[in-house]
């Protein structure tokens, strides 16, 4: 009966929550099993418990003799250490299995994250993703081991309650039976209550996140504009719409304890009035009726809490569909089916391209240029014309609206995402150096790099000077981000990563438009190393970065506005170009 309940309660949710799940169990389904079947005693032995009260109580209570009872007590006293160590080791398993779950669950979520295109990220918050890939797993996992371990413990103890009951004496088992249905139907309710309470919980908490991720990357910038107590604000505001959403929480789940504890209540009274005249009137004895009542006490005990940890289950089985919802998510862009390896680069070409990063706006319009290998192409214009928009095109960080690129005549969307950018290495403006130390920034996954090959790279990004001033040099640690070091050495580790990816195909991305003259002319030779023999598109506001390319191409709006060496743009009369350079904009 209990279990018919608990299925009107949310079966075809939980069981379809349980499905997606089930293939992550299934490498540690032995231990998973064990867990389960230790359960069954767990759960089991309540019942022996309270039925061992009946022949106690009538003999004791009724005949007013020990006689054969008085191994009775300490029957209940081994049960209950067996009960209690089965439970120890049922906790144990299903804690390992959990975790093991949450591990492969964190493993499978950040081979997806890593899969993700720019776009994700750029509608993402650091809060949401943490949150999401990380707290969710752990919320879902932590509620199945619970779930797992609640819900079959108290099917088993309960039907084998019930059992006592009905052995006892059955009318008293229907007016018990009834009231616990009646106890039990608030329940029906709860997930339609709290599921739109969960989701934006779900989107504050990752808010919360958010402002501790930026109060520990922006600490300077906080420091050097006062934003203290303005963030302060702004932090004091989202863990306010925390509380307002914790309070809603409790105002529609709430209550259902009381209810159930209320009804509850009313079952034990009515069991109590009626037991009464069925042992005045010898239809059960005095021992059965404690029996009953023990049986009873057991059974709704759990009952009366339930309500105030069901919307906790809930919140576990939201959190498993959640995660599943990423697990499931396919990314935007992917590899065909059957996928072509471009070869030796010949030539680049942009046909027709337009893209917008909304539906609503293109950034770029009908967009169509080439590049031969081994030419240098300058892309230039106003902020915001869509210049590193062209360069992010070409790796497939973002897929065309429209057109296409090709390479040697081949569509990159017909080339295998790997074997694209390999080919590709790309320098962007704030190059993100990882925790740990240069050597480690610049080999990244290559171990087999030899002394002999990094001591060149090092040499060609213009490195070594700087290196030998350290004390551990390679092997000196540059913190999170590379904050112990300044903004040309970042760039220059960056360059060094590109040499040692010794890819054909380079994209500068305004590499130099962040750095003091200084720390640009250390940075342009390392770079000019960088671009010898490789086709390179340069992505710059600065002259000095563009004007040897060999062609330039102006963009103006998403549209290419003009083509040409530096010498026959800046002799055009009128020209887009020839105003860029009047302005300073490219000085």
């Amino acid at each position: 009966m209990i279990k018919k309940i608990k299925n009107k309660i949310s079966t075809a949710y939980m069981v379809q929550n349980y499905k997606k799940i089930l293939p992550f169990i299934k490498p540690y389904w032995v231990r998973a099993v064990l867990a389960m079947v230790i359960t069954i005693p767990v759960g089991s032995m309540d019942a022996l418990i309270a039925l061992l009260l009946k022949p106690y109580m009538d003999v004791v209570l009724v005949e007013k003799s020990v006689g054969a009872t008085a191994y009775i007590p300490i029957l209940i006293i081994v049960f209950s250490l067996v009960q209690s160590s089965l439970n120890y080791a049922s906790t144990y398993l299903n804690t390992w299995v959990g975790r093991k779950i949450a591990n492969d669950l964190k493993i499978k979520l950040f081979d997806r994250l890593m899969s993700y295109e720019a776009s994700f990220f750029d509608k993402t918050s650091s809060g949401e993703v943490q949150f999401r890939f990380n707290n969710d797993v752990d919320t879902a996992c932590n509620g199945l081991i619970s779930n797992i371990k609640l819900f079959v413990t108290r099917v088993i103890s309960s039907i084998a309650l019930i059992g006592v009951l009905f052995y006892n004496s059955w009318q008293l088992a229907l007016i018990a039976l009834f009231i616990m249905i009646c106890a039990l139907y608030p329940l029906t309710t709860i997930r339609r209550r709290v599921k739109d309470i969960m989701k934006k919980t779900v989107f504050s908490g990752s808010k919360v996140v958010t402002h501790f991720n930026e109060a520990y990357n922006g600490n300077r910038v906080i420091t050097s504009y006062n934003l203290k107590e303005y963030l302060q604000i702004k932090f004091k505001g989202t863990l306010q719409s925390v509380f307002t959403l914790g309070i809603k929480m409790i105002q529609r789940t709430g209550i259902m304890s009381p209810i159930m504890h209320f009804i509850v209540s009313i079952g034990i009274a009515l069991v109590i009035w009626y037991g009464s005249y069925l042992i005045t009137s010898g239809d059960i004895t005095p021992g059965s009726f404690v029996s009953f009542i023990a049986a009873l006490l057991m059974l709704y005990t759990p009952l009366k809490a339930m309500g105030s940890n069901f919307n906790h289950i809930i919140n576990s089985l939201m959190a498993v569909e959640r995660v599943f919802d990423l697990v499931d998510a396919k990314p935007n862009i992917i590899d065909k089916p059957e996928t072509i390896k471009p070869g030796k680069i010949k030539i680049i070409e942009y046909e027709n391209v337009s893209f917008g990063y909304t539906q609503e706006k293109l950034v770029l319009k009908n967009v169509n240029f080439k590049i031969n290998a081994g030419e240098t192409v300058a892309l230039v214009g106003n902020s915001g014309g869509g210049k590193t928009t062209i360069g992010s095109l070409l790796p497939r960080f973002y897929d065309v609206t429209g057109g296409s690129i090709k390479i040697n005549g081949i569509d990159i969307k017909d080339i295998a995402l790997s074997s694209l950018r390999e080919h590709i290495a790309v320098v962007f403006q704030d190059n993100f150096l990882f925790s740990g130390t240069i050597r480690e920034n610049i080999i990244l996954d290559k171990k087999d790099v030899s002394e002999e090959r990094l001591n060149l790279i090092i040499k060609s990004a213009c490195l070594d000077e700087f290196i030998s001033t350290l004390k551990d040099g390679l092997d000196s640690h540059i913190g999170e981000r590379g904050v112990l070091i300044s903004g040309g050495q970042k760039q220059r580790i960056a360059i060094a990563r590109a040499f040692l990816k010794n890819a054909p195909i380079v994209i500068l991305d305004e590499a130099t438009s962040a750095l003091d003259n200084k720390s640009e002319a250390v940075v342009q030779k390392a770079i000019d190393n960088l671009m010898q023999n490789r086709t390179v598109i340069v992505i710059a506001h600065r002259l000095s970065t563009v004007r040897n390319a060999d062609k330039i191409i102006v963009i103006n709006h998403g549209e290419i506005a003009e083509t040409g060496t530096h010498d026959e743009l800046i002799d055009k009369k009128d020209g887009f170009y020839k105003a860029l350079y009047s302005s300073s904009q490219l000085k």
